[in-house]
């Protein structure tokens, strides 16, 4: 299932995000691609870390709480690399720089709107 996710007050952090909310989804990722073009995203659910191994780029990570209030950005995770953080209940994956240009801050809250 493919949804955006936008910050509470209607701004669009990712356009085509893709909802990975069983195990078998959350295990496979990123994996294999190549590039995470700006706008697209992955939203692990339910998701306290992230790991980057086997990845071929550098991502963005934004730990969410139950409300999807942001807990952590972790800028710039570079492969081979792992992030977490405690009573996060999901991770918005994004391209890395991609937290900062969308002006994603910590306890700012993100809902999800699923595409039609």
């Amino acid at each position: 299932m493919e949804v955006a996710v936008r910050i509470h007050n209607g701004r669009v952090v990712c356009e085509r995000c893709v909802l990975a909310d069983t195990a078998l989804a959350r295990m496979r990722g990123l994996l294999g691609r190549r590039s995470l073009p700006s706008g697209e995203g992955i939203l692990l659910r339910p998701a306290s870390s992230v790991h980057t191994a086997f990845m071929r780029f550098s991502i963005d990570a934004v730990f969410l709480d139950r409300e999807g209030r942001v807990l952590k950005i972790a800028r710039e995770l570079r492969p081979w690399k792992t992030a977490g953080r405690r009573r996060a209940k999901a991770v918005l994956e994004l391209p890395a720089g991609e937290a900062d240009r969308r002006g994603i801050e910590v306890g700012e809250r993100l809902v999800e709107d699923a595409h039609a």
